[in-house]
C-alpha cells in the first residue's frame, strides 16, 4: 500500500512534470515571417551605396558553429559618396534561438581568429521617433588592421547587450510559450590611426534604420520602435 509520504511526493512530481511542460516552447514566433533578410535591407540609402562581400570577418564556415546559428546573413560594403567613407555590414538573422542556437558576439567570434577586444561600451542609437536602440561599440585589433565596431542584437522583442542578459530574454521568450527568432546587426570600418569611428559608424546605422521600409523595420529594431517611427513620421507629415 502507498503511504500518504510517497502519495504527497509523486503528486510533486507530477505537478513539476506538468509545469515543466506547460513553460516548454510551443511555436516559433518570426518577425520576418517568410521573407529573405537581404530583400529588406536596402542597397542605397542617403548618401551610402553598396556592394556585396568587402573585407568583412565572418568566422563562418560550412558545417561549422556559426554556420549553424544563422539561417540567412547579409554581407554587404557601403561606401559614402560624399566622403568615401567605408562601411562593413553584417546582419546574420537566426530562425530559432534556442539554447543552442545563440546569437554569436563579435567580443567572442573575433579573439577565435585572432583579434584582440579593446573600449568596449555600451551605446544608444539614435531612432526618430522612438526610443534609443541599445548597442555595443568596441575595437578590434590584429596586427595592422584596426576596426572600430557596433552592433546591437534582437532576441524577440527584447534586445539584450551581454551574454548573461541574452540567456534571461531567451528564458523570458519560453515562458511565455514561444521561440523567438533573433538578429545580429554588425556595422564596423577599418581605421589606420585615431580617434575611433564610432560617430560616423553609428550615423550609418541610424541612416539605415531610416531608409528602410516602414514595415520592414521590426526585423532589425522591434515591433515597438517600428511603430513608433511610423506614427511620428505620420503626425510629421
Amino acid at each position: 500500500m502507498i503511504d500518504r509520504r510517497e502519495l504527497l511526493f509523486g503528486g510533486a512530481c507530477v505537478a513539476a512534470l506538468g509545469t515543466g511542460l506547460a513553460l516548454r516552447p510551443r511555436k516559433l514566433k518570426s518577425l520576418l515571417k517568410d521573407e529573405e533578410i537581404g530583400t529588406i535591407i536596402p542597397r542605397r540609402f542617403g548618401p551610402w551605396s553598396s556592394h556585396d562581400g568587402g573585407d568583412i570577418v565572418t568566422p563562418k564556415t560550412p558545417g561549422s558553429l556559426a554556420d549553424r546559428l544563422y539561417s540567412q546573413t547579409v554581407t554587404r560594403t557601403y561606401v559614402n559618396t560624399t566622403n568615401n567613407m567605408v562601411v562593413m555590414l553584417l546582419i546574420a538573422y537566426g530562425q530559432s534561438q534556442s539554447d543552442l542556437l545563440q546569437l554569436h558576439r563579435p567580443e567572442s567570434c573575433y579573439p577565435a581568429i585572432g583579434f584582440t577586444i579593446s573600449g568596449q561600451k555600451s551605446v544608444d542609437i539614435p531612432v526618430p521617433g522612438a526610443v534609443p536602440l541599445p548597442a555595443t561599440a568596441l575595437t578590434a585589433s590584429n596586427g595592422g588592421r584596426i576596426e572600430d565596431i557596433i552592433y546591437w542584437t534582437r532576441l524577440a522583442e527584447y534586445f539584450p547587450r551581454t551574454a548573461g542578459e541574452q540567456r534571461s530574454d531567451r528564458l523570458k521568450t519560453a515562458m511565455s510559450g514561444f521561440i523567438g527568432d533573433g538578429v545580429l546587426v554588425r556595422a564596423s570600418a577599418i581605421r589606420m590611426g585615431e580617434p575611433a569611428q564610432y560617430d560616423e559608424i553609428e550615423q550609418f546605422l541610424a541612416s539605415l534604420i531610416a531608409g528602410m521600409a516602414p514595415d520592414k523595420r521590426n526585423v532589425l529594431i522591434g515591433t515597438g520602435r517600428a511603430e513608433a517611427m511610423a506614427r511620428n513620421a505620420s503626425i510629421t507629415r
